[in-house]
């Protein structure tokens, strides 16, 4: 397992930001993710959250930190610690998306504009396997790593107002999943009958950091028959346990 070199800043009065060397790698974010159960499980007790992004946490405490170098010595020796924590176990997602033009209102221009099909864009989008890096955005919202190069596409220069709720997009070297209706500049290629966040759920978001998404293209029949099913309690989403 390898360490890194990390830096600690003050990133306000109750927080401290720990940096990883800036890449987006899938190392990294396995030991962000290790360093962060750590901390979270110490006995910290004026911890009071943990955020993590792409090759970072921020540890916010429920005091204002008047020492900041004694803060950041503990935080040093819990990243000693990581070697014995066990993290949660990781999963794969399958998740239908429904491809067709009544979705996928950017599919034709993104396709044309890459030199590619449609059925070749959907066939790249819906071929890989994406790591989940860290929610955010909007609650659920999930940045994906793993999109092929041949996808990367700008985001719009002006956002869409109104962005369906379950619209599947690509934005620069992202793809990823609109959990609610939002303003958005991301291209839409398609939508998931699937919910990403529900507040009303013991579990308001099924999917965690370190989890895979799996998309798989449906018929759009197929995909209102799952919407029905979803309705009527009756939808069983397929995921499967993985290692590493």
């Amino acid at each position: 397992m390898t360490s890194y070199d990390l830096t600690y800043h003050r990133y306000s009065e109750r927080s401290i930001l720990v940096n990883w060397p800036q890449q987006i790698s899938t190392e990294i974010l396995q030991d962000v993710l290790r360093f962060k159960s750590v901390v979270e499980n110490s006995n910290i007790k004026q911890i009071l959250q943990v955020n993590n992004a792409y090759n970072s946490i921020l540890v916010f405490y429920n005091f204002t930190i008047e020492n900041i170098y004694d803060e950041i010595l503990a935080l040093k020796r819990l990243y000693a610690e990581k070697f014995s924590v066990k993290i949660r176990a990781k999963k794969l997602w399958h998740i239908p998306v429904c491809y067709d033009a009544s979705f996928g209102i950017d599919l034709e221009a993104m396709s044309l504009e890459l030199g590619l099909n449609n059925d070749q864009l959907i066939e790249q989008h819906s071929g890989k396997i994406y790591t989940v890096f860290f929610l955010g955005f909007l609650p659920g919202f999930m940045y994906l790593g793993g999109l092929s190069e041949q996808l990367y596409y700008p985001r719009k220069e002006t956002p869409r107002i109104k962005v369906s709720k379950g619209a599947v997009a690509i934005g620069g070297e992202q793809t990823g999943v609109y959990p609610m209706e939002s303003p958005g500049g991301w291209n839409i290629i398609g939508n998931t009958p699937i919910d990403f966040f529900d507040p009303k759920a013991s579990l308001p978001c099924f999917v965690k950091a370190g989890d895979q998404i799996k998309f798989e293209a449906v018929t759009i029949d197929r995909y209102h028959h799952i919407q029905e099913e979803i309705d009527n309690a009756q939808y069983n989403l397929k995921v499967e346990e993985i290692n590493g």
